[in-house]
Order: structure tokens, then sequence, then C-alpha cells
């Protein structure tokens, strides 16, 4: 059961003036890769005056060592003909070092065929920039792909939920909003033996199933809900404090209702799987089941995410402990 595509509602990251943040630590790098150094020159001004930091290089294989290095850029602005290597070449050289994979680049060319442009799409380039280039486009263009890169960089490739970088965020946003909030934090029981026992195939099936009924659940409730999928077989729902109730029910039912699926008959029937243990002793796991753990603004202050987070999980192992899937809300007053 594949997770439908996500409910989440996250805000764009504000930003200071046109490009990106006020502060230089946080503002997006470009790096050019360009020998018509006035070409480079014009790009680089209004990139600059659109709050990029931007460096500018004109040997093929400069480009490349600074783009695969550790200190990467945001994005890439690279001639398809840059001296040095074939056409192409370059973006090949970046695209094809595993340190790069998830880079942003974008080519810059003066042809207009679309054959031209469909090929350097094909080999791995986010975007294209015509020249003579349009300046508003222009940063348009940069904005977007640098945009649409740090979304797919926190991305679960399993479940396609947003992952923990974009979690944290949306926290930190909701509680300096200072509207109602509830934290759920959603794990797995049981899970490792299950994933020992059947492979990780199926153990991804049954993490994705967990997301799904995750997202079904979010569905029936407001549309400022945000799902995301943390890590392993973790998972976050942030939620108004009104839609607590339902929203765990629904969850444990749906999951306790399909879990059995993923099961071979025998073990299903049985309510049990037979797995080794750490020592090595055999010994009788459950059926896979779900535990949530809920903390909100409703009945005391979250001053911050971590204080958020840790709530949460501090109940979250309050539902561990009953048999089966279960929750835990944090109802204490401060």
């Amino acid at each position: 059961m594949d997770a439908p595509t996500t409910i989440e509602a996250v805000q764009p990251e504000p930003q200071s003036g046109s490009g990106g943040a006020s502060d230089p630590s946080e503002m997006k790098r470009v790096l050019i890769g360009d020998s018509d150094t006035e070409a480079a020159a014009f790009v680089q001004f209004h990139l600059e005056a659109a709050g990029f930091q931007v460096e500018s290089m004109v040997e093929a294989s400069e480009v490349v060592l600074r783009a695969i290095g550790p200190d990467q850029p945001d994005v890439v602005l690279i001639d398809v003909t840059l001296p040095g290597m074939e056409e192409f070449g370059v973006l090949e050289a970046i695209r094809s070092n595993p340190n790069a994979a998830s880079l942003a680049i974008v080519l810059l060319t003066s042809k207009v065929d679309s054959d031209h442009v469909i090929e350097g799409l094909d080999r791995g380039a986010d975007d294209y920039i015509r020249k003579p280039f349009d300046v508003e486009e222009l940063v348009a263009r940069v904005k977007s792909v640098i945009r649409r890169s740090k979304m797919m960089r926190d991305v679960s490739p399993l479940t396609g939920l947003p992952g923990n970088f974009r979690a944290t965020a949306e926290i930190i946003r909701r509680i300096s909003a200072g509207k109602p909030l509830a934290i759920a934090h959603l794990d797995l029981d049981n899970f490792k033996a299950f994933n020992d026992h059947y492979g990780f195939l199926r153990g991804d099936q049954v993490v994705k199933f967990g997301a799904h009924v995750m997202l079904e659940a979010a569905a029936s409730c407001s549309k400022s809900t945000f799902a995301g999928h943390i890590g392993g077989d973790d998972y976050i729902t942030l939620l108004d404090p009104d839609e607590v109730e339902q929203f765990c029910k629904q969850v444990i039912t749906d999951f306790d209702g399909g879990i059995l699926d993923f099961y071979d008959a025998e073990d299903s029937l049985r309510g049990y799987i037979d797995v080794p243990d750490r020592s090595g002793e055999r010994r009788a796991f459950p059926i896979v089941a779900m535990s949530i753990g809920v903390a909100s603004n409703r009945t005391r202050l979250l001053a911050s995410q971590w204080e958020a987070s840790a709530l949460a999980a501090e109940m979250k192992e309050v539902a561990k402990r009953e048999l089966g899937s279960s929750y835990a809300v944090d109802r204490r007053v401060e």
C-alpha cells in the first residue's frame, strides 16, 4: 500500500529582500561556470543584488571540483560549452559524483533548439536559462530551482513525506506563531523483529503502510495539519489539539485493521512471530503495533521545538507500556 500524496501545509521560509536572508551565513550561494566573463559578470551582479552570494569560475575542472567538494554551493550555473570539457561534460562530471547527486544545476546556453534543451535535461540538469538573460526570469529561476532542490533533499525516499529538517522547521514556525499546537510522535512497536523475520522489502511496505494510515487520519483533520516521516519507523504529525483524540483513534483503528495483511497466514493466526533476539534466544514477538505520544500547548507553554519533541517522545514511551497499539496525551498543567 503506497502512501498517497502528503497533505502537509508548509509555509514559505521568511526571507528578507528579493533573494536570500539578511544574515550572510544564511544567504544562498551560487557558483557560475562560464568562460564568457562579461556574461558571468552580468549574472553575478544581478544575483548579488537579489541577495545571493556568488562565485564565478572559467575553468571546467575548477567548476567540477568546487561543485563536488565538501562546501557545496546551493546551485551551479554552467555554460554547456565550458572550455576544457566536451559539451555537457561539466554537467556529467558533476552529476556522476555521489556527493553532488542532489545538487541543483542550471544550464546557461545561447542555443534555442528544443533538442538541445531536452538533451541537457536528460543528462541531469534541473533547468535551463537562455542567453541573453532576462534579469527577472534569471533571478526567479535560480530561486525556484534552489527551492525545489531543498525540498527534495528533505523528503523521505521511501514514503515521499517531509523529513526531520522540515518537520523541525515547521514546529519552530508554529511555536513562534503562538497558535494552538499538538505534536504527535508515532512509532512502530516490534518492527525490528518483523524486519529481521520477513526482510527489509516487506519491512518497507509496513513503513509505507504506517505513513498511509497517518495521512488518512490527518486528511480528516483541518487543512493546517502537517505530516512527516522523520526516519526509520518514526513519524510526526502537527495538528490542532482539538483533533488529537479523533486522529489517534483513527490511526490505531486503521493500523490494527490492516497490519495483519503483511504477515504470513500462519503467523497472523498465531498472533506472533518466532524470532531470535540479540542474545540468540528465540522469542515470540507480538504483531507490529503503533504507539503515539502527544504533547500540546493546551495546558502548558511549549517554549522550544526541543521541549515539544521531548514531551511527545516521553508520552510515546508511556504509550509503549500498553500491549498493542495505544496513544498517550500529555495533560499535565504547567
